[in-house]
C-alpha cells in the first residue's frame, strides 16, 4: 500500500504533474547528484575500494525520486560512467569499470534505489527506525553486490575484509544521518 503523502509521491503529484521533461530532468539530476557523491573519495591503501558517498547519494535518490525514478537515475549513472564520462570514484570512467573491482558495488546501485525508492513509498520514512531498517535494507544489497563480485577474485574472506569491514561503521553513521533527517522531510512533506 503506497501512502499518498510520502516524498515520492508528493515529486511525482506536486513537481514532475506528467510534465516528461521535468520527470526526464529529475532523473538526469539525481544521476548528477549521484556522481558528485562519487567525487568524494578517500582511496584506502588496503583495499582497491575507495570510501565514497555514493551509497548514501544513491539511497537518497531511492528514497526522494522512488522506486522506478531512483533506480533509473542509478542505471543512468551507471550508463554515463560506461560511455567514458568521468563520473565514477576518482574521476574513473570507461567500460572497464563494468567489470573492475568496484564493478559489484556499481552494478547494485540501481536495485538499491529502488528498495529504498519502493520502502520510502511504503511511507516507511515516518519513522527514525522504519527509515534505518530500510535504509539499510539498502544498503546491504549495495554491499551483496559488491562482496559477492569481489568474492571472485578473493574469497569470500578477502572480500569481506576489503569490500565490507572497513566500510560498515561510515556507512552506518551516513544511514543514521539520513534516516534521522527523514522523519522531519516526511512530516514536512505531508503539510505540502
Amino acid at each position: 500500500m503506497t501512502d499518498a503523502k510520502t516524498i515520492p509521491n508528493v515529486v511525482i503529484t506536486q513537481l514532475i504533474r506528467g510534465r516528461a521533461e521535468m520527470n526526464v530532468l529529475l532523473i538526469v539530476s539525481a544521476s548528477v547528484l549521484i556522481a558528485i557523491a562519487a567525487q568524494i573519495a578517500v582511496p584506502l591503501p588496503f583495499t582497491p575500494v575507495p570510501l565514497t558517498m555514493q551509497p548514501l547519494a544513491v539511497i537518497l535518490v531511492g528514497v526522494t525520486l522512488g522506486s522506478a525514478r531512483g533506480s533509473a537515475a542509478a542505471a543512468l549513472y551507471l550508463l554515463e560512467g560506461f560511455a567514458g564520462m568521468p563520473v565514477f570514484a576518482e574521476g574513473h570512467a570507461g567500460v572497464f569499470w563494468a567489470t573492475a573491482a568496484t564493478a559489484g558495488f556499481l552494478w547494485s546501485y540501481p536495485l538499491a534505489a529502488w528498495v529504498a525508492g519502493r520502502v520510502s513509498e511504503r511511507g516507511w520514512g515516518s519513522t527514525t527506525m522504519r527509515a534505518i531498517a530500510g535504509m539499510l535494507a539498502a544498503l546491504a544489497v549495495i554491499y551483496i553486490g559488491g562482496w559477492s563480485w569481489l568474492s571472485i577474485a578473493m574469497g569470500a574472506r578477502g572480500a569481506f575484509i576489503a569490500g565490507v569491514q572497513p566500510f560498515v561503521l561510515a556507512d552506518i553513521i551516513k544511514v543514521a544521518i539520513g534516516a534521522a533527517m527523514l522523519p522531519h522531510m516526511q512530516r514536512l512533506v505531508r503539510h505540502l
